[in-house]
């Protein structure tokens, strides 16, 4: 039944990519400057169950003038689960004068209905929880030289927790993020690289005097490269990223093995304060709007809960189907399917994992 499910997704995804053909060739007629698509939104997830909804995005420049930025994103999703849970949210990518700056702004609230894996009471097993959600995060950067960026930005988030059978006691809290941000970008294009080198380095510290109510600190890293393969046609991509975190990290700030690190998992069980992960990806384009991947990694985390999870290998392997969104720029929404240890996951995608 899984498997046809997944089938199912992938054909509906064809079709509709097929069907938004001349709606977009329409929006590009009408406004040169501006593309914009509205996906719809459909998956299957282990932990929220089916969800639904729709994703209107565009993308855009400031000036039509500036020919080195890239194209500005902008979007809003809203999905509604089986499960109850909901996510609604406001994403956007900016980059102007002749991309000389760079920001991001997120705004997203939302209830997550959810479980985790508790091994230190008298029946071991996963134990639902509810968290009520609002976060708020923006970032600028500007480059220094040559393909070296570096920037600020503040995240906020607050959170309002209830557990099963009281496994936890319930919690409210809020945390005040201030950001150190360094980009070292070489990559061909921003959303679809076939070249270069992406190497990201963010500082995230939670001091008390800002707000918090305990110190605590995280560290993302991450390095990604690409390779040209076929003439061009296709690319090889690689990733290592690693999230770390330092001090009084709150169960709502730790990590979870899943999502894009690594594609496979969806049960939330493998979570802790930090994570490690290292994984490629092979980016077949056999059309000039639709394409196939394939992906495989391993994962490791540390400060789990359950003790036994710290240091151990987490494998992920899987396919996917990925449709380019807009006509005038390359930048693919798709849908994964993947499965790493006792567990399996199938992703909507929005952009490519890395």
């Amino acid at each position: 039944m899984k498997k046809v499910y997944l089938l199912f997704l992938i054909i509906f995804y064809c079709s509709l990519g097929w069907a938004q053909t001349d709606s977009t060739k329409t929006a590009v007629a009408k406004v040169k400057n501006i593309d914009f698509n509205v996906m719809p939104y459909l998956n299957y997830n282990r932990t929220l169950e089916f969800m639904f909804g729709a994703i209107p995005m565009m993308m855009y420049k400031f000036d039509k003038t500036d020919t080195i930025s890239p194209k500005s994103l902008s979007g809003l999703s809203a999905v509604y689960t089986t499960n109850k849970s909901y996510f609604i949210a406001s994403f956007n990518k900016l980059y102007f004068k002749e991309d000389l700056w760079r920001a991001q702004v997120f705004f997203a609230v939302g209830n997550q209905n959810a479980q985790f894996y508790v091994d230190d009471i008298d029946v071991p097993d996963f134990y639902d929880y509810g968290t009520k959600k609002t976060i708020l995060a923006f970032t600028l950067q500007h480059k220094i030289v040559k393909s070296f960026y570096a920037g600020l930005g503040y995240s906020y988030a607050h959170y309002s927790t209830d557990y099963q059978d009281n496994v936890e006691p319930s919690s409210v809290s809020h945390t005040n993020g201030l950001q150190l941000i360094m980009l070292y970008d070489t990559r061909d294009a921003v959303y679809y690289p076939t070249k270069g080198n992406k190497i990201k380095l963010r500082w995230i510290t939670y001091p008390e005097w800002f707000g918090n109510t305990a110190n605590a600190n995280k560290i993302f890293s991450e390095y990604n490269a690409y390779f040209p393969m076929r003439n061009g046609k296709d690319v090889l991509a690689g990733r290592f990223s690693g999230k770390f975190g330092l001090g009084n990290i709150v169960f709502e700030q730790q990590v979870a093995i899943g999502s894009n690190d690594i594609r496979g998992y969806s049960e939330g069980k493998y979570r802790g304060d930090g994570l490690m992960d290292i994984q490629g990806e092979y980016r077949y384009n056999f059309n000039k709007r639709m394409g196939l991947v394939g992906f495989a990694g391993l994962a490791t985390i540390y400060g789990s809960d359950t003790k036994d999870f710290d240091w151990k290998l987490y494998p992920g392997v899987g396919v996917g189907y990925r449709y380019r969104a807009f006509k005038t720029e390359k930048f693919n929404i798709g849908l994964d399917g993947a499965v790493g240890k006792g567990d399996w996951g199938i992703y909507f995608r929005i952009g490519e994992a890395f």
